[in-house]
């Protein structure tokens, strides 16, 4: 059977992404690594949903080191573009390289990402940064189709598994609350 390492960005996008990948062959295990993700209490929000995520889908998930100061560093000349820009490619970058390193270490013959589950996130860029990384071993899933977006809304709703109002960074919150005021 095929193994594949999946990133996961949050309970909420994991669902439908590990039942697609199982439902087409493939050995999943997930990877929690989401440095970009403000405030710290958010953080634990999110890896909190995952007991319920491991418990339903019976899958084992990693968890990567938790380092905003990182995420900061490489992100902070870009504070002012708006959600999917520069800021964005660097923060898919920065976490699927983590994603390939530990896909290679484990044994893994494939990496992808849930983001690509999410109809705010351009799958495109996600795409160019998994495969300028991994090649050929980056899966290049759009989520999102096969109505992905839906199904794992349905699931995370059916098991009431916290869904966040933001993309996590402390930008993207910013964002949010500028817009509604």
């Amino acid at each position: 059977m095929k193994r594949v390492l999946l990133h996961i960005c949050c309970g909420v996008c994991a669902f439908a992404c590990i039942e697609r990948l199982r439902n087409e062959g493939f050995y999943v295990e997930g990877f929690f690594y989401n440095p970009n993700i403000h405030p710290k209490e958010e953080y634990e929000k999110r890896k909190d949903a995952l007991s319920i995520v491991r418990e339903v889908m019976n899958i084992r998930i990693i968890e990567g080191k938790y380092n905003p100061k990182e995420w900061f560093l490489l992100c902070k000349n870009y504070a002012e573009e708006q959600e999917g820009g520069k800021r964005c490619s660097l923060c898919y970058r920065m976490r699927l390289e983590e994603a390939y390193s530990l896909s290679r270490k484990q044994g893994f013959e494939y990496f992808t990402t849930t983001l690509t589950v999410s109809p705010h996130k351009k799958s495109g860029k996600i795409f160019e940064e998994g495969e300028r990384i991994g090649r050929k071993s980056f899966l290049k899933i759009d989520f999102k189709k096969k109505d992905g977006f839906k199904k794992t809304n349905e699931l995370a709703k059916k098991y009431k598994v916290y869904h966040q109002n933001y993309c996590g960074c402390i930008y993207s919150l910013m964002e949010r609350r500028n817009r509604n005021g």
